[in-house]
C-alpha cells in the first residue's frame, strides 16, 4: 500500500475532537503513548528473554498504531506522509552515506592548474624552538618552502592544536574544499575575483578556522576520537549552517564526518611522534601519515 493511500484511509477512522479542543492533541498524545507501548513490549523481552514476547503479531499491531497516529497527526499539521517519508530517507542518506565519487564535485576543475588544489602532495610538520623559548610548528611543502606562518597552540594549556593544519588538509583531501589549504599552498582562485573573494577569501578562511576550533572543542571532550568513529549529528548540523553559503554546502554530513575522522587520525599521529609527514590524495580522498621526522 502506498503511504498516501494509507493516510487517506486512516483519516476515515479519525474521530472528531471535542468542541474547542485542539484537534491535533489526541493524535499527538496517542503517538507518544503507542511509541511507549512498543518500548515497553520490547523491554519485557530484554528483561525476561525472547520467549517472554512480544510476538511478531503483537509488535506489528503496536507499530501499526504508531503509524496510524503518525498519519493522522501529519494530516492535522498540514503534512503529507509520502513527503515525510521521502524527506526522512534523504536526511538519512545525507547523514550516513558519503557522496559517491561519480557525484563528488571538483570545485576547481575548470580553473588554471596553478589555482587547483594539488591532487597529491606531501607536507611536513616540524616543531621548532624559537629564540624566545616558544615551540612552534613549521609546515613545509615537498620542496622545503614554508606553507603559512609558524603555529603555536595559542593556549595556556599545551593541547597540540599547533598541528591543526592537519584538519584543513583533511578537508582538502576528503571534501576537495579548504580555503585555508588554498591559502597555505598559494592555490587561491584569483583568475575569478568573485570566487577569490567569496570562496577563498578572508570570510571563508575564518569560517573554516571556526569549524576547526568548534570540532576541536568537541573532540577534546571525546578523547580526540581515539575510539569513536562518529560525531554527534548536532555538530554536523552546526557545520552545515556555518558553511551554507559556500560551495562545500552541496556535500553531505557523512562527507564532513569522514573528513573530520581523517583529520584526527592524522593529527593523533603527528601528536604521538612530535611532528612528521602527511600525504594527501584528493583522488582517493585520503590523508595518510607518511612517517615521523628524520631521527624522530
Amino acid at each position: 500500500m502506498h503511504l498516501a493511500r494509507y493516510q487517506q484511509a486512516a483519516l476515515k477512522t479519525l474521530q472528531p475532537s471535542a468542541d474547542g479542543a485542539d484537534p491535533a492533541l489526541v493524535p499527538l498524545l496517542g503517538l507518544v503513548g503507542e511509541a511507549g507501548s512498543v518500548a515497553t513490549a520490547y523491554k519485557k523481552r530484554l528483561r525476561d528473554g525472547d520467549n517472554a514476547g512480544p510476538s511478531k503479531p503483537q509488535l506489528r499491531e503496536e507499530l501499526g498504531d504508531v503509524l496510524w497516529y503518525t498519519a493522522t497527526l501529519a494530516h492535522l499539521l498540514g503534512l503529507d506522509l509520502e513527503d515525510i517519508a521521502a524527506a526522512s530517507l534523504e536526511k538519512t542518506k545525507d547523514r550516513w552515506r558519503s557522496t559517491p565519487g561519480s557525484e563528488r564535485p571538483h570545485f576547481d576543475a575548470d580553473y588554471p592548474a596553478h589555482e587547483q588544489l594539488p591532487r597529491r602532495a606531501t607536507l611536513t610538520f616540524t616543531p621548532t624552538l624559537q629564540p624566545d623559548g616558544r615551540s612552534v610548528v613549521v609546515l613545509t611543502r615537498e620542496d622545503g618552502t614554508r606553507a603559512g606562518d609558524p603555529l603555536t597552540s595559542a593556549s595556556h594549556i599545551e593541547d597540540d592544536y599547533r598541528f591543526h593544519d592537519a584538519f584543513h588538509l583533511a578537508h582538502a583531501a576528503v571534501l576537495g574544499w579548504s580555503p585555508v589549504t588554498r591559502f597555505l599552498l598559494g592555490r587561491k582562485r584569483r583568475s575569478r575575483p568573485g570566487t577569490d573573494e567569496a570562496e577563498d577569501g578572508g570570510r571563508a578562511i575564518a569560517i573554516e578556522e571556526g569549524v576547526s576550533a568548534l570540532v576541536f572543542a568537541y573532540a577534546s571532550r571525546h578523547h580526540y576520537f581515539e575510539e569513536a568513529r562518529h560525531v554527534d549529528h548536532e555538530l554536523l548540523i552546526t557545520i552545515d549552517h556555518m558553511t551554507a553559503h559556500l560551495e562545500v554546502s552541496v556535500l553531505r554530513a557523512a562527507d564532513w564526518e569522514k573528513a573530520i575522522m581523517a583529520g584526527y587520525t592524522a593529527w593523533q599521529q603527528l601528536r604521538k611522534h612530535g611532528g612528521g609527514r602527511l600525504e594527501l590524495d584528493l583522488d582517493e580522498q585520503t590523508l595518510r601519515f607518511a612517517g615521523p621526522l628524520a631521527g624522530g
